[in-house]
């Protein structure tokens, strides 16, 4: 893919941020990325946990490669044209990994990253157990992947656990390091209400990302709420694969149980329907 248009991307991410808080659901595979712009959503996030479970069909705790994470971007860039956020978990190893995952990314299309400060193996961010790097590790990582970006508007962004670890002030004092290390934003993982976020938002004067996943420790707010309290990236990272899989298994039942898809078609994308998003005609 072109630099050049890469680049142009990355900085209608920046000018979006700049004015309003934006909604990245969280595509599964290029059909449903197109799904998604089709619609009129103005960027998309790509969930480290969807390319754990849908392309790999593992849990989420660090099995995939930078490889597979590139092929899966680039897929997704090469049929889309709004700004892409990836998962780019902890760097895949050190700060040099981090700084080559930076240029490969970018390279296919990726608009911003963010990185995050578990020990690897990585954990689901709202489960227990989780163990965070020496927080100077971890600024020699985003220093190392600030440095490798070739267009400045890219985006890197530093996930911290530490809430649900050491605590809500060392969240706050390691999201102040990680900014004076490099980083152009904070997403501050798992906290646990409304207040909290509020208070990291003043706490914390920054590009802020808000993980609207479900079944998590989050509160489930709108868009729109987070943006009042200081909130600009607000992602939905699993909730197409859920509602996918759900729809999938009830239809897998339908089909065993009744050893035909007739009651199913209401249900269904139409061909025609499908055709359309992919512009076969054209």
């Amino acid at each position: 893919m072109n630099i050049a248009v890469n680049q142009d991307r990355s900085g209608k991410l920046r000018a979006l941020l700049s004015d309003h808080a934006l909604c990245l659901p969280g595509a599964i595979n290029a059909l449903s990325a197109r799904l998604i712009e089709r619609e009129g959503f103005e960027a998309m996030y790509l969930s480290g946990a969807v390319l754990a479970n849908s392309v790999g069909g593992v849990p989420d705790v660090g099995l995939m490669t930078l490889t597979e994470a590139r092929e899966h971007a680039a897929r997704i860039a090469s049929v889309t044209s709004i700004p892409i956020l990836m998962d780019a978990d902890t760097g895949y190893g050190g700060p040099e990994n981090a700084a080559r995952t930076v240029r490969e990314l970018e390279n296919v299309g990726v608009s911003a990253i963010h990185l995050e400060d578990q020990e690897f193996p990585k954990r689901c961010g709202h489960l227990e157990g989780k163990k965070l790097v020496p927080e100077h590790e971890f600024c020699e990582k985003i220093a190392a992947a600030a440095a490798a970006k070739t267009s400045p508007d890219f985006l890197i962004l530093a996930r911290t656990d530490a809430r649900g670890v050491t605590g809500y002030d060392d969240a706050v004092r390691r999201a102040h390091l990680y900014l004076q290390a490099g980083a152009d934003g904070v997403f501050p993982e798992a906290l646990q209400s409304r207040e909290e976020f509020a208070r990291f938002a003043k706490d914390v004067p920054t590009i802020l990302l808000a993980n609207m996943t479900e079944f998590g420790k989050t509160p489930m707010l709108t868009v729109e709420e987070f943006g009042a309290i200081g909130y600009r990236i607000i992602i939905f990272p699993v909730t197409l694969q859920r509602i996918a899989m759900k729809a999938m298994e009830e239809g897998l039942r339908v089909l065993q149980g009744e050893r035909t898809q007739k009651s199913l078609i209401d249900k269904m994308q139409t061909r025609q329907e499908l055709y359309d998003l992919l512009g076969y005609q054209a």
